[in-house]
């Protein structure tokens, strides 16, 4: 657990890597900390599979920035450790980020060279906050991500998330917050219902029914406790007979069984065999929901069967086979000795290269409103990087997140989840049709590069 703050939050301020600080100590000693800068967050290339990523995690990183300052006892740590020196602990002391942050509003779909987020601020404020950025965004982008296709694959009916088992404590929390983005409806997680407001969804495990002596007293017992419009696991034993206990348990205690839950097996032949079975008791109105490690591949498998939800945990909360987004947090633009900003840019082989310059990014849409091209404008100021994007036609994606250190409150909290997770639903539906596809292929749109300063285009 982190420590307190002088807020009396938990500290976030270590949760980095140790070169942020020792290179924090060197532009110390160098006199260039102090020098104004801009460092972008962004994926060379989405990964593979993936047509399009969603931007996740924007209101997770705006509650870490806030605590993030350091502690005495972080202070003590660093200093007992010889990590840092006397001077850089002086700094480290008053820390508070001053300056500001520009993104791509929360449930975006982004694509290759998309500045998720801008970061301008003295290079001391900014750098030591890339490690917390990247740790958040690679993990929550990949869930939302994940969580994306999962609900395109299920046309419709609600998926839930039940990852908690699955992954460690935190991150089972953070991912039931990205998989809402993502068009997830609910999760089994309690600290995630209560930080987040997100409805929860849970009765029982095989373990009850294994405790009670008979499969009839254990289901009664939870109609008596939950009500008939509980949802039942009947797969401990045999499926049809637990249907039909199911199913009696529930009349007894006059009503109609809400769900029955289907954990093992075959699941699209079960669930045709236990549809029939209940329509056959009357029972038309209970539904089926069904978990046992599915992805976006098994939903999509489910889709002819009549299936109502679905339960997904280990390649939700592992971003199906895609755990981090592979985004980076690069230095684009710092003061120089004339004290005019001047881009700075990586010319390293290998594909890890990056373009200097501070960017604006827009969304081009044709006549019928579908997306054609993700349009990056590198230029001088933003009156003519706006207006470019504007001649093209293009959607404004970037917001204010941060404003001279104070957070822009409408980008956190319960309602900012919700507004993410409808601002996604608006997105995907812009996307053409090949972008929805679950095969492997090419982004849904091409990222075009455009330098007003240069009056260079380059594709990625």
């Amino acid at each position: 657990m982190t420590s307190l703050n002088g807020r009396g939050c938990h500290s976030t301020a270590l949760l980095t890597d140790m070169y942020e600080l020792t290179m924090l100590q060197g532009a110390l000693h160098a006199g260039t900390a102090e020098r104004q800068s801009v460092f972008e967050l962004f994926g060379r290339r989405l990964p593979s599979s993936r047509r399009f990523g969603v931007v996740a995690g924007t209101g997770r990183l705006l509650d870490a920035i806030e605590s993030f300052s350091f502690t005495g006892e972080q202070i003590d740590f660093l200093k007992r450790t010889g990590i840092v020196d006397d001077t850089t602990l002086d700094y480290l002391r008053g820390y508070r980020f001053t300056g500001t942050i520009r993104g791509y509003a929360e449930g975006e779909c982004y694509f290759s060279g998309s500045p998720l987020l801008t970061v301008e601020g003295t290079f001391a404020e900014a750098c030591i906050l890339e490690t917390l950025a990247l740790s958040i965004y690679n993990y929550d982008c990949a869930v939302a991500s994940a969580a994306s296709r999962m609900t395109i694959a299920a046309h419709g009916r609600p998926c839930v998330d039940f990852g908690a088992r699955r992954a460690n404590e935190h991150a089972a929390v953070a991912a039931a917050r990205a998989a809402v983005v993502g068009g997830f409806v609910g999760t089994s997680d309690l600290e995630a219902g209560m930080l987040y407001g997100i409805p929860t969804v849970g009765t029982s495990a095989h373990s009850f029914t294994l405790l009670h002596d008979s499969e009839e007293d254990a289901f009664a017992a939870q109609v008596a406790c939950l009500g008939p419009g509980t949802t039942i696991l009947v797969d401990t034993y045999d499926i049809a007979t637990g249907v039909e206990r199911a199913v009696k348990a529930a009349r007894a205690a006059g009503g109609e069984l809400g769900a029955v839950r289907l954990d093992s097996g075959d699941l699209v032949a079960e669930a045709f065999k236990v549809r029939a079975q209940l329509d056959a008791l009357g029972a038309t109105t209970t539904r089926i929901t069904v978990t046992n490690d599915l992805d976006e591949y098994a939903i999509a498998g489910l889709g002819a069967a009549p299936v109502d939800s679905y339960g997904v945990g280990t390649k939700l909360v592992t971003g199906s086979g895609r755990p981090t987004a592979a985004l980076v947090y690069k230095l684009v633009e710092r003061m120089g000795a004339s004290g005019q900003m001047e881009e700075v840019a990586k010319f390293s082989s290998g594909g890890k290269a990056t373009v200097g310059g501070r960017k604006w990014a827009g969304r081009v849409l044709d006549e019928q409103g579908r997306a054609s091209e993700e349009l990056i404008v590198s230029a001088s100021g933003p009156q003519e990087a706006q207006a470019a994007l504007q001649e093209a036609g293009a959607r404004p994606l970037q917001v204010e997140l941060v404003r001279d250190g104070v957070i822009v409150e409408e980008h956190r909290g319960p309602q900012a989840l919700q507004a993410a997770a409808e601002r996604h639903r608006q997105a995907r539906a812009e996307l053409p049709y090949d972008g929805w596809r679950l095969s492997e292929g090419e982004p849904a749109i091409p990222t075009r590069h455009l330098d007003l300063d240069g009056r260079q285009t380059r594709r990625g």
